[in-house]
C-alpha cells in the first residue's frame, strides 16, 4: 500500500471511515480506523498532539491507482472554515496543530486581499518611495535618477507569487487541513453549502464549529457613473502593470493617501485627491493628517478638501476618465482610484438560513461567537464582523477563536480578545503610527483625559537620520490611572516605536513603571524620555 498520507478527517463522511460526528475525534478513533480495511493508521505519534488528548487522524488510502481523497456528499469536520485569507488560515493552523480536523474553503486566491492586493504588494510599492526619501533628506547621498517603476513592479509580482495560490493550497494541505475550492454559504445549522467552480454543489457539515472569515471588499459609492467608468480600487491599484500620467483619488483614508503617494512616485505626475472633508486621515489625531497633507504639497499632490465628485465620465472603455465636482470643476484624468472605505462581505453567506441579520456586521462576543446564534457554533472572525478592518487584528482574533474551539471541546470556555491595543501604521512619508484611544475618542469614553505632545525634530536621533526631519508625537494618558490610552507618532522611520507603546498601552503598564525602561541615545526612541518629561516625570 503505497500512497501519500492525508488527512484521515476527511474520510468522516457518510459510507467512509466511519466516526462519531458530534464531538473532536479523540484517541478511540485510531481503532475505529483501524477496523477499516481501506484506511490503515500511519503512525501511532501522529495521533497525539500537545497535552490535551486532541487526535490527528493520518492514514493512507489503498493503493488502487485512484486519487487519495474523493470529497462525498455530506463530509464531516471538526472546523469548516469559509475564507481562506490570512485571518482563516490562522484559525485552520490553529486548530488543525491543536487537533480537530479542518476543511477550508475559498472561492477566489488561497491567501487573500491582504497578501494579494493590500498590505503586501502596497508596501512593495511604498517602501521603495520611502527610501529615495530618506535619501534626500541626507546630505552627501543623491537619487541616480527616477524610481524604476518597471522594476518595483517586478519586485511586487514576486511578492504576490505572480497570483499563483499553489502554495498556500499546499500549505494548508500540510497542516493537515483539507482545502475546498468554491463559494460557500450556511445553508443550516452547522451546514455549510460549497458551489464548485464546475457549477456543483457539496455539502459540508461542522461537528464543532463553522467559522466565518470572508473578509471584506471596496465600497463603490453610488455616484452617476462612477461604477460604469470601472475606476481602479486598492486591487487594481496594487496589480497595475502601468502607471497612469494622471490619476484621480476618491477619499482620504489609509489606501487613499498611501496609493496617492506611491503612485506619484512611480510615475504618475498628476495626482489629485478629493476629499469630502477638512483633513486627510480623519480617524487619527488631527496633526497626522495635518503633516502629511503638508508632505503632500510639497510633492505636488493636488489635495483638494471640502471636494465630492458629482459624475463621473469615461465615453471609451480604458480610455482617458473625467470627473466633475460639487465645486464645478472638471478634472481629466487617465484612471480615477476609489479608497471610499469597504463593504462586509456578508452578502450571499446564507446568514438567513441561521437567523442572522444578513445587512451589517455580524455581531460576535469577545469569543468571537455569533451572539444571535444560540447554540454557539458559529464564529466570524476579521472584516466581516466590524471589529476592526486590520489584518493583524482579525489574526488576533483568529488565535482567539481557534483558542476558544478547541478549549470548549474539553468543557472549557477559553480566553477572550483584548483589542484595546489595536495598533495601525499608514505607510505614507511622513508614516503615521497609532495606537489605542485617540483625545477624541478617549473624552468621547468618559476617561479623565491629559495629552503631552512633542516634536520629533527636537530628538537628535531623528535630526540624525536627515535635514528637515518632521514629525509629532502624542500620548494620551488616563490620568485617574496614569496609565496610556493611547499613542500616535507621525514622522519618517518610525514605525518601530510603535509596539512598545502597543505594549504599554495593552498591558496598562503606568507611567511611573515606564520611566524606568530607559531608551538608548541618540536614537528616535528617546521621544519616550522627552514626553515623559514634558508630563512631569
Amino acid at each position: 500500500m503505497s500512497a501519500s498520507f492525508l488527512v484521515a478527517g476527511v474520510f468522516r463522511s457518510m459510507g467512509s471511515c466511519p466516526v462519531a460526528t458530534g464531538r473532536m475525534v479523540r484517541r478511540a478513533v485510531p481503532r475505529r480506523l483501524a477496523r477499516d480495511d481501506s484506511c490503515r493508521v500511519a503512525s501511532r505519534a501522529a495521533f497525539h498532539r500537545r497535552d490535551v488528548g486532541l487526535v490527528m487522524l493520518a492514514a493512507r488510502h489503498a493503493s488502487t491507482g485512484r486519487e487519495p481523497f474523493v470529497m462525498h456528499e455530506n463530509e464531516v469536520f471538526d472546523v469548516v472554515v469559509v475564507g481562506a485569507g490570512p485571518v482563516g488560515m490562522t484559525v485552520a493552523e490553529r486548530v488543525a496543530r491543536a487537533g480537530p480536523t479542518v476543511a477550508v474553503v475559498e472561492e477566489r486566491l488561497v491567501g487573500g486581499e491582504c497578501n494579494y492586493y493590500g498590505c503586501v504588494p502596497s508596501k512593495a510599492m511604498l517602501w521603495p518611495m520611502e527610501i529615495a526619501a530618506d535619501v534626500s533628506r541626507m546630505p552627501g547621498l543623491e537619487l541616480g535618477g527616477p524610481i524604476d517603476a518597471a522594476a518595483v513592479l517586478d519586485r511586487r509580482e514576486e511578492f504576490v507569487s505572480h497570483f499563483d495560490d499553489s502554495d498556500y493550497v499546499s500549505g494548508l494541505n500540510d497542516l493537515p487541513a483539507t482545502f475546498v475550492r468554491g463559494r460557500g454559504r450556511l445553508s443550516g445549522p452547522s451546514q455549510v453549502a460549497v458551489r464548485t467552480p464546475d457549477g456543483g454543489t457539496l455539502s459540508l457539515r461542522a461537528g464543532e464549529a463553522v467559522v466565518l472569515a470572508t473578509g471584506s471588499t471596496p465600497a463603490i459609492p453610488g455616484i452617476p457613473g462612477l461604477r460604469e467608468a470601472r475606476p481602479w480600487t486598492n486591487q487594481e491599484a496594487t496589480s497595475a502593470r502601468q502607471v497612469p500620467e494622471r490619476l484621480v483619488v476618491i477619499g482620504a483614508g489609509p489606501v487613499a493617501c498611501e496609493m496617492a503617494q506611491a503612485l506619484h512616485a512611480l510615475g504618475a505626475r498628476e495626482v489629485t485627491m478629493l476629499v469630502r472633508g477638512d483633513r486627510l486621515l480623519a480617524q487619527t489625531e488631527p496633526f497626522a493628517g495635518d503633516l502629511v497633507a503638508k508632505s503632500f504639497a510639497g510633492l505636488g499632490i493636488d489635495v483638494r478638501f471640502r471636494h465630492t465628485a458629482v459624475r463621473v465620465e469615461r465615453p471609451v472603455p480604458k480610455g482617458p476618465v473625467s470627473v466633475h465636482t460639487d465645486a464645478g470643476e472638471r478634472i481629466d484624468a487617465d484612471e480615477i482610484l476609489v479608497a471610499a472605505g469597504r463593504r462586509l462581505a456578508v452578502a450571499d453567506l446564507g446568514l438567513e438560513t441561521v437567523g442572522v441579520d444578513a445587512d451589517g456586521p455580524i455581531i460576535v462576543d469577545a469569543r468571537m461567537r455569533a451572539t444571535a446564534v444560540p447554540d454557539g457554533w458559529l464564529y466570524a472572525v476579521g472584516d466581516v464582523n466590524g471589529r476592526n478592518l486590520l489584518t493583524h487584528m482579525g489574526k488576533y482574533q483568529a488565535r482567539v477563536c481557534a483558542d476558544v474551539i478547541t478549549a470548549r471541546s474539553g468543557g472549557l470556555e477559553g480566553d477572550i480578545a483584548d483589542e484595546r491595543g489595536a495598533p495601525q501604521v499608514i505607510f505614507t512619508d511622513p508614516q503615521v503610527c497609532a495606537v489605542g484611544l485617540t483625545e477624541a475618542r478617549a473624552r468621547a469614553a468618559g476617561f479623565t483625559v491629559r495629552t503631552v505632545e512633542y516634536d520629533l525634530a527636537a530628538v537628535i536621533g531623528a535630526r540624525l537620520r536627515g535635514d528637515d526631519y518632521q514629525g509629532r508625537a502624542k500620548l494620551v494618558v488616563d490620568e485617574e490611572r496614569r496609565v496610556l490610552l493611547g499613542a500616535t507618532f507621525v514622522g519618517p522611520s518610525v514605525v518601530d516605536l510603535l509596539h512598545s507603546a502597543t505594549i504599554a498601552v495593552t498591558c496598562e503598564a503606568s507611567l511611573d513603571q515606564l520611566r524606568h525602561a530607559v531608551p538608548v541615545f541618540p536614537t528616535v526612541s528617546e521621544i519616550w524620555l522627552s514626553l515623559q518629561t514634558e508630563y512631569g516625570l
